[in-house]
């Protein structure tokens, strides 16, 4: 990569990137101009106009740097990246400079940096950083907004075409052959698999690994729901941002000492890309077969706001990445030999704020392999079937799997309903959850609630996850209790 930086002649920009194409054409380079808040280089020549002219010239990634502060350079971005054909990249200083008793001092703090950045991602652009009067505190507000920001953007915004795969070499121009094997069928992935293959209903039950190194409880709770005839148990990995036993190891344990297979809930949170491929692979040499594939809620989330959250990718490039594993090769698409066979689901939300974007988002995740999804948890059934009724309209064929969670009080409906991502409770529920008179009432009325959104759905949805508040797997067998054998 060679980077041109602060250029305010485009004349000079020119014969720098002619230059550099002529002594090392294989060169991927990054152009950058200077401009100012009138949108113009220092020279008078339109921001917009130089742009195009540098992409024609051959630059491989554009953008602006230095100069002015982030909020001119947003204005200008948003009127030119929608006709950029290229990767965009900017670099504000950290406002104008001022003088101050003889020194020079750039007056925008971490947080205000912080805040464009992610209105610059939001924008469309890839590559964010800084240029004069930004210092490491800066850079490390800037980062964390950019590594939140990412796993909360749809597929076409991401990285994905410019970093998972190149299939071509840009060189010689001629094209690689990867070879790939044929993937495992469904049916024959494990036993969850083959009852969604075969259009069976499925049953699970989320338990959370515990917050100790003691798996005892849940072990036991698993020897129980294999005895109900429940099909799974579903593995959370750190939810709401917490730290808990590994999830892979506690899947590990339920299978071997509970013999009942697991839903493995996989986060990109935690983990670059290295080692999500790494875990993928160690998963399914210790015979885990079924992964549920999330982004994972970012740190500030949870109780240690200050933690990093990698967000290498998202869970579209996730699944992209074990689709290939399934398929015999790595990111780098050297051969695995044998290919993983992992079941590979997704997450859902059938009422986010923003509809469009999550069925966006759902939708590339199919195309990426996605073999079935389960959704967040349902309390609107009107919601359910209009997300039902979208998918079949737009030909999304993937098997769902409703998430039921009985409510235990008041309190935790309002606590799902404000601070669980993701889910959303009706008045009628809240309501009837808050006349229940007493806690027993309480845990009935909540029970009732989630068996008749079951017998409701009946064989609209491919399954049912249902979760146990408080690992009370009772409450979950009690809403299960006409669907288990």
């Amino acid at each position: 990569l060679l980077s041109f930086e602060t250029f305010g002649d485009i004349s000079e920009l020119q014969q720098a990137i002619h230059a550099a194409k002529d002594v090392a054409p294989e060169l991927a380079i990054l152009a950058e101009i200077t401009v100012g808040t009138d949108g113009n280089m220092p020279f008078g020549t339109p921001a917009e106009w130089a742009i195009h002219k540098i992409i024609e010239w051959g630059a491989d990634v554009v953008g602006f740097n230095c100069s002015v502060g982030p909020q001119p350079l947003l204005t200008l971005i948003q009127k030119t990246i929608s006709s950029v054909s290229v990767p965009f990249i900017v670099q504000p200083n950290a406002g104008m400079p001022k003088e101050v008793d003889g020194r020079t001092l750039y007056m925008c703090t971490p947080e205000y940096m912080a805040t464009f950045t992610k209105h610059f991602l939001q924008a469309g652009v890839l590559y964010v950083g800084g240029c004069c009067g930004t210092s490491p505190e800066h850079i490390r507000a800037m980062s964390q907004s950019f590594r939140h920001q990412r796993a909360m953007r749809s597929a076409e915004e991401m990285t994905l075409q410019h970093r998972i795969e190149v299939l071509k070499d840009e060189t010689s121009k001629t094209s690689v052959t990867v070879e790939t094997c044929t993937p495992v069928p469904l049916a024959e992935k494990s036993a969850w698999s083959r009852k969604i293959a075969n259009g069976e209903v499925v049953t699970s039950v989320e338990l959370l690994p515990p917050a100790s190194v003691v798996p005892t409880k849940i072990l036991e709770s698993s020897r129980r729901l294999k005895e109900a005839g429940v099909d799974a148990v579903n593995i959370p990995d750190g939810p709401r941002a917490s730290a808990r036993m590994s999830a892979i190891l506690t899947a590990v344990m339920i299978e071997q000492q509970a013999e009942i297979e697991t839903v493995l809930h996989y986060t990109c949170r935690d983990r670059n890309l290295l080692g999500m491929q790494s875990d993928m692979l160690g998963a399914h040499a210790i015979g885990l077969r079924n992964v549920l594939l999330v982004t994972g809620d970012p740190p500030k989330m949870g109780s240690y706001p200050n933690a990093t959250g990698v967000f290498d990718i998202d869970a579209i490039g996730l699944t992209n990445m074990v689709t290939r594993l399934n398929s015999g090769i790595d990111l780098g698409s050297r051969p695995i030999g044998e290919p993983t066979a992992l079941s590979v689901g997704v997450g859902v939300n059938p009422v986010h704020a923003d509809f469009e974007y999550e069925m966006k988002r759902f939708m590339y995740k199919v195309e990426a392999g996605a073999e079935w999804a389960i959704t967040q948890p349902v309390f609107d059934l009107a919601a359910l079937y209009r997300f039902m009724e979208y998918i079949d309209k737009n030909n999304i064929k993937i098997p769902i799997v409703a998430g039921i969670w009985p409510l235990m009080s008041y309190r935790n409906a309002q606590f799902m309903h404000n601070e669980v991502p993701g889910v959303s409770i009706p008045d009628d529920i809240m309501k009837r959850m808050h006349d229940a008179q007493t806690a027993e009432d309480a845990r009935k009325v909540g029970v009732d609630i989630a068996r008749g959104m079951v017998a409701s759905l009946g064989r609209d949805v491919q399954g049912f996850q249902v979760s146990a508040p408080f690992g009370r797997v009772e409450l979950a067998l009690e809403v299960l209790s006409g669907v288990t054998r």
